[in-house]
């Protein structure tokens, strides 16, 4: 069974078709990208899965014992969002929230493994720095230590690598495939970079001008892009 299954979904806003007719699966420690024009509707989907905003068709449906609150995210980031003044320590750490309940406080294995992913994504020297502090590469490992401190399970990244360097970028891509081939963590990625795309993925989902236009293994989609994908 898969952890995440997408039957026939519309996304849009307000009654708005963006896309529509979207069907994949994620199973338990797959990588899948998706890749798709501006506007198509890749952010809006990872929302919909989020349950941010509701699908106007179509329905979600999570397995293997995942819950909603155990998907791990790291959004797209804006630019006004990066002068942030918290602690790293201290948004590393509210990717725990979900596990306090109703506790208005973190407990010692909550502290423990937020310190513990830190140092797994070579920030735990930065836990006491301001976040607006750091450069680009190592404020996507700060929210991608805070999206591990929810999960075990899956990794939602949403355009990972916007706006870091090629350097910063190489690096996040190794940690992301880390992730996935050694601790068996199940990685959605929304990316425009389908070089990246088909290096690090198992499987592709493309998003043309109308909705789904591919779904298959990375493979396949490079034979796809060369013949009927040349145009979208």
């Amino acid at each position: 069974m898969a952890q995440i299954t997408c039957r026939d979904l519309s996304l849009g806003y307000d009654g708005k078709r963006i896309a529509e007719n979207i069907n994949f699966t994620v199973r338990s420690g797959e990588y899948l990208c998706i890749v798709g024009e501006n506007g198509s509707g890749k952010s809006t989907l990872v929302k919909t899965i989020l349950r941010l905003i509701p699908p106007l068709a179509g329905n979600i449906q999570l397995g293997e014992g995942l819950r909603q609150k155990e998907i791990g995210y790291l959004p797209q980031q804006m630019e006004a969002q990066r002068d942030f003044p918290a602690a790293v320590g201290e948004i590393v750490l509210s990717g725990c929230l979900n596990r306090c309940g109703l506790r208005p406080f973190y407990n010692r294995d909550e502290k423990a493994l937020a310190a513990a992913n830190m140092e797994r994504l070579g920030i735990g020297h930065l836990a006491r720095n301001r976040y607006r502090e750091l450069s680009g590469g190592q404020q996507q490992r700060v929210l991608l230590a805070r999206a591990l401190c929810a999960t075990r399970k899956l990794l939602l990244l949403d355009e990972p690598v916007a706006g870091l360097d090629p350097a910063a970028a190489e690096e996040m891509y190794h940690i992301i495939e880390n992730l996935n081939r050694e601790d068996g963590i199940s990685v959605l990625m929304v990316t425009h970079d389908i070089e990246a795309a088909l290096q690090y993925a198992d499987s592709v989902l493309h998003i043309g001008a109308h909705g789904q236009a591919f779904y298959g293994p990375a493979a396949e989609y490079l034979l796809w892009r060369s013949t009927d994908g040349s145009s979208i």
